[in-house]
């Protein structure tokens, strides 16, 4: 559900503007109360907003075949919270932050999302964390 908060956040935040920590601090107080884990999501937001730049880079190189501003909103914002799992968090195996990003795909987004983020996010373990990738 951290994840899932995290989605919501860089969404609203996308279209909305604002403060996102303060939309991140709504959303987990109104459709996620019962969530333990908001060190979590608010370190994993820090994290994107910190290196969204680069994150955003990486997305466009290992998806040339979409224009970043081309993709769905909601797959974009799924994938910023999958890369930034890949490069830059010591926490989370580079396996889970993917399987972790389909499942956020099968629920938020289109029948196609799950197969078009595996596979850009496949291809950013790929780059960035060989030796996961060969296991």
């Amino acid at each position: 559900m951290s994840r899932i908060a995290v989605v919501q956040t860089l969404f609203a935040w996308e279209f909305r503007g604002g403060e996102a920590d303060f939309i991140l601090d709504y959303i987990l107080r109104h459709l996620h109360p019962k969530l333990d884990s908001l060190d979590f999501a608010k370190n994993s937001l820090k994290g994107i907003l910190a290196k969204r730049e680069e994150i955003q880079d990486i997305i466009t190189e290992l998806a040339p075949e979409w224009e970043f501003e081309k993709i769905a909103p909601v797959d974009r914002v799924i994938l910023e919270l999958g890369v930034y799992e890949i490069i830059a968090s010591d926490d989370v195996p580079p396996i889970v932050a993917i399987n972790e990003a389909i499942e956020i795909a099968k629920s938020l987004g289109t029948e196609n999302s799950a197969k078009f983020i595996n596979g850009v996010l496949s291809a950013v373990m790929k780059k960035y964390k060989p030796q996961s990738y060969a296991k």
